[in-house]
């Protein structure tokens, strides 16, 4: 019976993926989905669970079930990776002189705030941008481009109101 470890092996993943992204759903305030997501997961781990207590007497099965779990969370990390949902902030501290980034950010699309703030050795400028979690690489490398020596912090924001966003996503 070959086919059991594969299936117990393909349906944990299966399971394993589904419930990473249930969890990543629902922490972006998609209930819904997540409660439809949760429906196919709990399906899911019931066929595999019932397949192994079927053949519990078979050492090996536990083992591809813990492989398959180990997996699963690998593969939801990379789904939910590509799947970007939501946005993110990226503060970027450049130099003063370097005033035309705010300029150059917007052009590309981005929504950008600016500041001049008090570093350690002088005045630096500060841009707070908000975009959608697909386009922040983009953003980041772009920032390298302009000034390899920004500093940069990423923050996900739970809530937003108003401002650039508000305008452009109605």
């Amino acid at each position: 019976m070959v086919w059991v470890p594969l299936f117990i092996f393909f349906v944990q993943i299966a399971y394993v993926t589904l419930s990473t992204v249930r969890l990543i759903v629902l922490m972006k305030g998609h209930a819904k989905l997540a409660a439809a997501v949760s429906f196919f997961e709990v399906f899911i781990y019931m066929l595999g669970l019932a397949t192994v207590l079927e053949h519990i007497d078979v050492w090996y099965n536990l083992v591809i079930y813990c492989l398959g779990f180990a997996l699963g969370i690998y593969t939801g990390s990379l789904l939910e990776e590509k799947m970007a949902m939501g946005y993110v902030t990226v503060q970027v501290i450049t130099r003063k002189e370097d005033s035309n980034i705010p300029s150059q950010l917007r052009e590309a699309g981005f929504g950008v705030t600016s500041w001049v703030g008090e570093g350690l050795t002088g005045e630096r400028l500060v841009l707070t941008v908000l975009t959608r979690r697909r386009r922040q690489k983009e953003l980041v490398n772009y920032v390298k481009e302009l000034d390899p020596n920004a500093f940069l912090v990423s923050y996900e924001p739970k809530t937003f109101l108003g401002g650039f966003w508000v305008r452009r996503t109605q």
